[in-house]
């Protein structure tokens, strides 16, 4: 298994360096997913906050054609929540607001 997860790294980071190459950054292939500009949610309840999305199935299935491993959709939502390219704070959430705000 462990074995899987170096040969996976080492594979990535080759298909990173020629994803970077085409896009001049891998942050622009990245944000091109969601049209460069984080999508604004509007959730009011935990319930309703997806594990994967339309944009996550694209990226993860785009990422596996250029040669990525271990890279589901479900970790690609993640990966789009952490940096900020989707707004999943509930709208009663005060981050929620000034998140929005930031991206106009």
């Amino acid at each position: 298994r462990n074995r899987l997860k170096i040969a996976a790294t080492i594979q990535n980071a080759k298909a990173f360096l020629s994803v970077r190459k085409e896009f001049g950054s891998f942050d622009a292939y990245l944000w091109s997913f969601v049209g460069d500009k984080p999508k604004q949610n509007r959730w009011r309840k935990m319930a309703q906050v997806p594990a994967r999305t339309t944009e996550s199935d694209a990226m993860s299935r785009d990422l596996v054609k250029r040669g990525f491993k271990f890279v589901g959709s479900t970790i690609c939502y993640a990966l789009m929540q952490a940096t900020g390219m989707v707004n999943d704070h509930l709208v009663t959430c005060p981050r929620h607001a000034e998140l929005a705000n930031i991206s106009g």
